[in-house]
């Protein structure tokens, strides 16, 4: 099992971007705020824990400050701000 060690971000405020963020926690915690969260709120949200299974991590709190990114670009900032928290 990985861990997140430091507190780490990737991605911009910009539109069609999420800025996410990530830091030590006792439970995976995924905090979501998006300018499409009633659409796509679960969705957005089940990419950030699959990104996470995927990296090993089931401790941290991710939070994700969507602007309308594709799924795509919500996953690959997830993965490196995981990647940056947990020093690798």
């Amino acid at each position: 099992m990985k861990e997140i060690r430091k507190k780490a971000w990737a991605g911009t405020m910009e539109s069609s971007d999420a800025y996410v963020e990530v830091e030590p926690a006792q439970t995976l915690a995924v905090e979501l705020q998006s300018v499409v969260q009633a659409q796509f709120g679960p969705a957005i949200e089940a990419a950030v824990a699959d990104v996470a299974a995927q990296c090993g991590v089931t401790k941290g709190r991710v939070k994700v400050m969507d602007r309308g990114a594709l799924e795509c670009v919500i996953r690959a900032r997830v993965e490196t701000a995981l990647l940056r928290g947990m020093e690798e």
